[in-house]
């Protein structure tokens, strides 16, 4: 099954209206939240207030993340009120344009975990099934997309830089091979 997904030519069909609808999604919501004021000072002071707990023993579920809200996200709320309008609209750009796919599903699934960690389920749930198709796909979510021609790019200088940036051996500098020094 995951072969499917990750190599055939309809699954890459169907990951498009998929990763279409999924990045719009994300997209409207960041869009929405950069034009209209957004702040989340409330939305974190309510998840750090009212945390995920147990209702039989009141334990916190995820005591670590409600230490990372209250300690990092609220005293640095202004960076926050940046950072999530502009990663929902950067994650839905890159999945509507199929440009770095996977990590657009990757962060997408990344926020909508954060946001359901808050206590928010809303969408996030059905935004994570969607998520982790386009996620598990990799290059054949982006296949008829920017990354048909960015992902070979990409692969190229990766290689290039592995190697140390230069295809020419510099230390070898003789005429034809020959041994003699090219200059005189």
């Amino acid at each position: 099954m995951l072969k499917l997904w990750r190599e055939n030519n309809y699954a890459a069909i169907a990951l498009l209206f998929i990763r279409i609808y999924l990045g719009w999604t994300w997209l409207t919501a960041g869009w929405h939240k950069l034009t209209g004021g957004f702040d989340a000072t409330g939305f974190l002071k309510n998840a750090i207030a009212k945390p995920v707990a147990d209702k039989a023993t009141g334990e916190l579920m995820y005591p670590t993340f409600t230490a990372f809200l209250d300690n990092f996200a609220m005293p640095n709320v202004k960076l926050i009120n940046i950072m999530i309008p502009l990663g929902e609209f950067l994650v839905g750009l890159g999945l509507i344009l199929g440009a770095l796919t996977t990590a657009a599903a990757f962060f997408g699934l990344m926020m909508n975990f954060m946001f359901l960690f808050a206590g928010t389920v809303s969408t996030n749930p059905w935004l994570v099934l969607i998520g982790t198709i386009v996620f598990v796909a990799g290059a054949n979510a982006g296949k008829f997309g920017v990354d048909y021609y960015l992902l070979p790019l990409l692969r190229k200088l990766t290689a290039r830089i592995r190697r140390g940036g230069d295809k020419t051996n510099k230390t070898n500098k003789t005429i034809g091979g020959t041994g003699a020094p090219m200059h005189a």
